[in-house]
């Protein structure tokens, strides 16, 4: 256990910041799996609209910086190419 006092202080910051990209991270796996249900059913509209959401939801970790930039461009990238496959 720390003695210091910004020690101590650092201890509740930074579990706090876990907790909140802890929260993050859930949801880009909630709205990762929202997708993939959507490419199962094989509607291009309702996956193209939840692809929409994932986007956003990892744009707004990027932002938090809860993820690297290029992880989220890569997941991006795969995602795009598995809408594009329903919609040929």
């Amino acid at each position: 256990m720390a003695n210091i006092k910004s020690a101590k202080k650092r201890i509740l910051v930074i579990k706090k910041k876990r907790e909140e990209n802890k929260a993050i991270k859930s949801k880009i796996l909630t709205y990762t799996k929202k997708f993939q249900s959507a490419l199962a059913t094989n509607v291009f509209a309702d996956a193209e609209k939840a692809y929409v959401e994932l986007t956003s939801v990892l744009d707004s970790a990027v932002a938090d910086g809860v993820i690297h930039p290029n992880c989220a461009a890569r997941r991006k990238s795969k995602f795009a190419k598995q809408l594009d496959k329903i919609k040929a």
